[in-house]
């Protein structure tokens, strides 16, 4: 008799789940069609497709200096479209499209371009043994702890490849966007981010330094290495 008692509980159980999975799945596929439509199409409020400026595939522009969102993570994505929207990050493209899209739209977005695949042929590696003459790789991968400047890598990691939701990848973004970063930060002009690292780190940097790391992520690795020869 428990055996049976038992039966029915289990299937309004696998019902339940059964539900669940079918509502999370297609939430996700919505989420996954709107952020879609947002970057490739616009919307009825008539803001911009991100890919105008980002790319096709999110690939990013290097000659405009529009920087690469392909597999960039989703928390760090949803994070600067929230900051451009309240205005603590500055652009005077980006804060009216941001300010226009609702916080659900943003997170499709972020989510969208965190799913595409960065461009192929960006930097994989870093030179085993820089030259202190090649100043990007060496700051890249060295640092100057004579200043106190730890290298890129330590937060970044490797290659520039990025670190969890915090530290977006460097690699493969086009120089004159990181250098106006740089830039940006030891000005005060952008957030300080956590811990307020990046403004002491660009505080330290001379603007033939943020142009030396700036090409070092921008070109592949092989172009790096060769010069280190």
């Amino acid at each position: 008799m428990k055996n049976k008692e038992r039966r029915p509980v289990g299937r309004a159980a696998t019902a339940c789940i059964a539900a669940w999975l079918a509502a999370t799945l297609t939430s996700a596929f919505a989420q996954t069609t709107l952020g879609r439509q947002m970057a490739t199409g616009g919307n009825a409020k008539g803001v911009p497709a991100c890919i105008g400026c980002h790319g096709a595939a999110g690939q990013g522009n290097a000659d405009a200096g529009f920087p690469r969102l392909a597999g960039l993570s989703s928390s760090y994505l949803d994070a600067q479209l929230a900051a451009f929207a309240d205005g603590s990050r500055k652009s005077a493209v980006m804060q009216p499209i941001a300010s226009h899209l609702t916080a659900s739209e943003r997170t499709a977005v972020a989510n969208y371009f965190s799913t595409l695949s960065p461009p192929q042929g960006i930097r994989s590696s870093d030179p085993s043994d820089p030259l202190p003459s090649d100043t990007g790789a060496w700051l890249a991968t060295r640092g100057r702890w004579k200043d106190n400047l730890p290298a890129c890598a330590q937060c970044h990691g490797p290659a520039g490849a990025g670190v969890g939701s915090v530290f977006p990848s460097l690699a493969g973004q086009p120089a004159g966007y990181i250098e106006t970063q740089l830039h940006e930060w030891k000005a005060g002009a952008r957030p300080a981010g956590p811990l307020a690292l990046m403004p002491a780190v660009a505080s330290k940097l001379s603007d033939v330094d943020m142009h030396a790391v700036a090409e070092y992520y921008a070109q592949p690795a092989q172009i790096s290495e060769t010069r280190a020869k």
